[in-house]
């Protein structure tokens, strides 16, 4: 599980939420691991059996006023117990003033409150933005990331199969490199998103030549930072006894991060075009989008070619059959 610290986030967003802190900078060593927020209050009404302690607890104008409205002694009581859940810290919207003993109380239990300037609906709307793609699953794997006609294709296969050349010819040709060798697979807002494993611009390794920066050799049009994946092109040695897709009628699949990703198992041998053959792809993919399916049609055709032939077959033995009599 991944963790941050709250000093982490709020020099982070400080600027972005017009955030300040208002108790000791102590308070801000409480770590967060929830990219989930919660408004606490049903727990400030003294109901905690499911109060969700391990999130950023989100103040608004209804916890505010309703605080006010309790003896002080009564709201001492409820506020310490939520605050001893070990909550990582709470924020305020609209700049709203907390009563002083909900300060004294979170120095004292080192609970960090920030206070924000904006409404809550936009500070949870941005909040949640923030911290999903900070929690977002994400893993690296050894392959090359394309933009080809604005799909993201993933180009996968054994160390030196041809993966960077054939990007490297696709990017000749117009497409746009998002990384080579290193990518780095995040699953956000139930997509699949791709960028390069490093944060060092975007080179690639050309065998026989070395390394080439694509971004001044091609351009600033030329590279992504992020792409949606969505195709995996899985480059293979060809062999004699393989049985290869023929018609394209059976899906092939393969998971990433719990989501199936459509994948291409692609043949290569020498003298074949790869990246023509990426492209044919892709625009294949971009029909099948729009509802158009070729193996489909290929197949519907076919099968009406069939009964037509047999028909007429059946037709010519009918006509011939009184001669034969």
């Amino acid at each position: 599980m991944k963790e941050i610290t709250i000093k982490e986030f709020f020099d982070a967003k400080k600027k972005d939420l017009a955030l300040s802190l208002l108790t000791e900078p102590q308070t801000l060593n409480k770590r967060l691991s929830s990219p989930h927020l919660n408004r606490p209050g049903l727990a400030l009404a003294g109901y905690l059996e499911v109060f969700a302690h391990d999130r950023i607890q989100i103040m608004g104008e209804a916890e505010v006023r309703f605080m006010q409205t309790l003896p002080e002694e009564l709201l001492m009581d409820r506020v310490r117990n939520v605050f001893r859940t070990d909550i990582p810290c709470v924020i305020v919207t609209k700049g709203l003033t907390l009563p002083p003993v909900v300060e004294y109380l979170a120095n004292d239990l080192n609970i960090a409150i920030l206070s924000s300037r904006f409404s809550t609906i936009q500070l949870i709307s941005q909040l949640t933005r923030y911290l999903q793609d900070v929690f977002a699953l994400e893993k690296t794997i050894h392959a090359t990331l394309v933009d080809v006609f604005g799909l993201g294709i993933l180009l996968t296969g054994k160390s030196g199969i041809g993966k960077s050349e054939c990007a490297l010819d696709l990017i000749h040709r117009g497409h746009s490199l998002v990384g080579d060798d290193l990518i780095t697979i995040r699953y956000l807002d139930d997509a699949l998103l791709g960028k390069s494993g490093r944060d060092f611009g975007h080179f690639m390794e050309i065998r026989g030549v070395g390394f080439v920066n694509v971004e001044r050799m091609f351009g600033i049009e030329r590279v992504r930072r992020q792409k949606t994946i969505d195709l995996q092109i899985e480059l293979m040695p060809w062999q004699e006894n393989m049985d290869y897709e023929r018609i394209g009628l059976s899906n092939n699949y393969s998971e990433h991060l719990g989501v199936k990703l459509p994948i291409i198992y692609l043949p290569v041998s020498p003298g074949k075009n790869v990246s023509v053959i990426v492209e044919v792809a892709a625009m294949n993919m971009i029909l099948k989008g729009v509802g158009y399916d070729a193996a489909e049609d290929f197949n519907s055709q076919l099968h009406a070619e069939i009964r037509k032939q047999t028909f007429l077959k059946k037709a010519q033995e009918h006509l011939d059959a009184p001669e034969n009599d």
